[in-house]
């Protein structure tokens, strides 16, 4: 079984090509142990060249709600009055912690998106 560091992007469309050939290979076999091999290399090689940022914790928010077809109002039992919902979603507040649980809890939103510091807007104007 020879298999070389992934590379360029020349050594990654060939190792995802491989890939394809063997998706269909049974586990503890040759072509199922190479299949474990070249997708732990193809997903390193991933990371280090195609880091995706997480969301802002509002657009997260926003975007759970459009997929749910839900409304402001839907969000008041995880964080709190109608008032409170619409200064988070207009960014004038801050999620605490107590929300930021909840809304995990509840809508299954990441807590690593939700607790990503959002951008000071009061520096931009």
């Amino acid at each position: 079984m020879e298999i070389k560091p992934i590379k360029t992007k020349a050594d990654y469309r060939s190792a995802l090509k491989e890939i394809e050939t063997l998706m269909a290979a049974e586990t503890d076999t040759p072509e199922g142990e190479r299949l474990d091999v070249l997708v732990t290399l193809v997903e390193a090689y991933e990371n280090r060249h195609y880091r995706f940022d997480l969301p802002d914790p509002v657009e997260a928010i926003k975007f759970r709600m459009e997929q749910r077809g839900m409304t402001p109002k839907d969000l008041v039992p995880m964080i709190g009055r109608i008032n409170r919902v619409y200064e988070i979603l207009s960014r004038k507040r801050p999620l605490t912690l107590a929300m930021i649980q909840r809304l995990h809890d509840e809508l299954g939103i990441p807590a690593e998106s939700l607790i990503k510091q959002q951008p000071d807007r009061r520096r931009a104007a």
